[in-house]
C-alpha cells in the first residue's frame, strides 16, 4: 500500500466512508518515471485526464510539467483552470458537434483529427490551421474488448490506407500537419503492440507525406498490475526499444522529432484507494457475502469490464482467512466488487480498502439510485486536503430539482 493502513483507518474515521483517497507523491512518481523509462530528450508525456479529473491531481501533475490529453471541452476548460497552457493540451476527441469544434479552437488547443470526415469540415471552417493527425494503428491489444481502440472493429482514427484522402484534403485547404498520432488500447498486454503499432505510424509518417511533423504521439495504455502476484512490465526495457526504433525513425525523416504519449491509467491508477465500510454479513448457505455502503456507480470496473481490484481488510488484517463476495448497495445483481475472494474475516462495521482506484473509477462514476459520488482526499508530502466534498441526499436532491425548474 502506498499510504499505510493507519492512515487510511484514521481518513474514513475524519471524513466517513465510502472515501476516495488519492496519494499525490506516487502520482507524481510515477509520471516522473516515464522520462526514466523512455530516453528521449524532446520526450512530453500529455496526462489523459479522462482516467481522473480531480483538480488537485491536475494541479500536481501541472507543476510536475506534464501536458494533457483532453477528449471534450470540459477536459479543456478544466485544464486551463488548473493552470494548463493552450499549447500542452491536445484535443482528442471523437465524433464531435460542428459547435464543439469551433469552441475548442477559440481556446487556441490544437486538434488532433481521427476522421476524413472531421478533417474536411475541420479545413473548410479553418483554412490554415496547423492540425495532428489520428491513424488507426491496426494492432487490438488492450485489457478488455471494450478497451481496444486499434483494428478494423473500432471506431478510432483515420486507416492507415487513407494517408492519399487525406494529403487531397490537406492540400485543399493548406492545413499544415505537425503531429500524428495512434492509440492502441488501454492496459496493453503485449509490449510488442507498443513496437508494432509504433512501426506503423512511423511507416506514414514520411517527408513525402507531412514534411511539416514536430511530433509523433504514441497514445497511452500502459499496463499496471492489478493483482498482487501480477508481474509488473519491464519498462526500463520496453523504453529502450521506444528510444531505438524511434531515433531509427527520425534519421530516416532527416530529423529528430519530439516524442509524445499520453497515459491515465500508469499515472493515477496505482495512488489511490475506494474506503467503503462493511454494514451487512449474509451466509446464503455456506456463501459469505459481505455488504457495504458503496457500490457499482461509485467504481465501475468490476462491473463493466470485469475487472480485479485488490481489495485489502484495514480493520481486521490478522483475521482468519474466508471467501466472501464483497457486493454494493445497489439494486442489481450484478453490484460486486469481488466475488468468491478470500480476505481476512469480515466484520459488520469492518472498512475495506478497494485498491487502484485512482483510474476510470471517480471520473466513470455516477449517481444512479440517486446516490451521491464520495467524497475525495488528497494526500502529498505528508499533507490531507479534502479535495471535493460528498453531496448528502437532500444537496443531490435539490441539485436535480433546481437542474429541472
Amino acid at each position: 500500500m502506498s499510504l499505510n493502513r493507519n492512515l487510511l483507518l484514521e481518513l474514513a474515521r475524519e471524513y466517513g466512508t465510502p472515501l476516495y483517497v488519492y496519494d499525490g507523491d506516487m502520482i507524481v512518481q510515477r509520471y516522473r518515471e516515464l522520462y526514466d523509462f523512455i530516453k528521449w530528450p524532446g520526450l512530453k508525456i500529455h496526462y489523459a485526464m479522462k482516467a481522473n479529473y480531480n483538480l488537485r491531481i491536475l494541479k500536481a501533475l501541472q507543476a510536475a510539467g506534464a501536458g494533457i490529453d483532453a477528449v471534450s471541452p470540459g477536459d479543456v476548460m478544466l485544464a486551463l483552470k488548473a493552470g494548463f497552457s493552450p499549447d500542452r493540451i491536445i484535443y482528442t476527441a471523437n465524433n464531435v458537434t460542428d459547435d464543439e469544434m469551433r469552441q475548442v479552437k477559440s481556446l487556441g488547443v490544437l486538434f488532433n483529427i481521427g476522421s476524413l470526415s472531421r478533417l474536411e469540415k475541420f479545413g473548410r471552417e479553418f483554412p490554415g490551421s496547423d492540425i495532428c493527425l489520428r491513424f488507426n494503428p491496426d494492432v487490438v491489444d488492450g485489457e478488455h474488448a471494450k478497451l481496444m481502440t486499434g483494428g478494423d472493429l473500432t471506431k478510432f482514427g483515420i486507416l492507415l490506407q487513407d494517408v492519399e484522402k487525406v494529403k487531397e484534403i490537406i492540400a485543399r485547404y493548406n492545413l499544415r500537419v505537425v503531429g500524428l498520432h495512434e492509440h492502441t488500447g488501454s492496459g496493453l498486454q503485449h509490449t510488442s503492440s507498443v513496437f508494432k503499432s509504433m512501426e506503423n505510424l512511423m511507416a506514414a509518417a514520411t517527408p513525402e507525406n507531412f514534411p511539416d511533423l514536430h511530433f509523433l504521439d504514441f497514445g497511452g495504455g500502459f499496463k499496471v498490475p492489478y493483482k498482487p502476484d501480477e508481474k509488473r512490465v519491464d519498462y526500463v526495457a520496453m523504453g529502450a526499444e521506444i528510444t531505438r526504433l524511434f531515433t531509427e525513425f527520425c534519421g530516416k525523416y532527416g530529423r529528430k522529432l519530439q516524442m509524445y504519449f499520453e497515459p491515465g491509467k500508469y499515472i493515477v491508477a496505482e495512488g489511490a484507494y475506494l474506503l467503503v465500510t462493511v454494514n451487512t454479513i449474509k451466509d446464503n448457505k455456506g456463501r459469505l457475502i459481505a455488504g457495504c455502503n458503496s457500490g457499482f456507480p461509485q467504481l465501475i470496473r468490476p462491473m463493466l469490464y470485469e475487472a480485479y481490484h485488490h481489495i485489502e481488510n484495514l480493520s481486521n488484517p490478522d483475521g482468519a482467512q474466508k471467501v466472501y463476495d464483497v457486493c454494493g448497495n445497489i439494486c442489481e445483481t450484478g453490484d460486486h466488487f469481488a466475488q468468491q475472494r478470500e480476505l481476512p474475516e469480515i466484520r459488520e462495521d469492518d472498512v475495506l480498502a478497494i485498491q487502484n482506484a485512482g483510474a476510470y473509477c471517480y471520473s466513470m462514476g455516477g449517481v444512479y439510485n440517486l446516490r451521491a459520488m464520495p467524497a475525495e482526499v488528497f494526500v502529498k508530502s505528508g499533507r490531507v486536503e479534502l479535495a471535493r466534498k460528498a453531496l448528502s441526499a437532500e444537496e443531490l436532491v435539490d441539485m436535480i430539482i433546481g437542474e429541472s425548474n
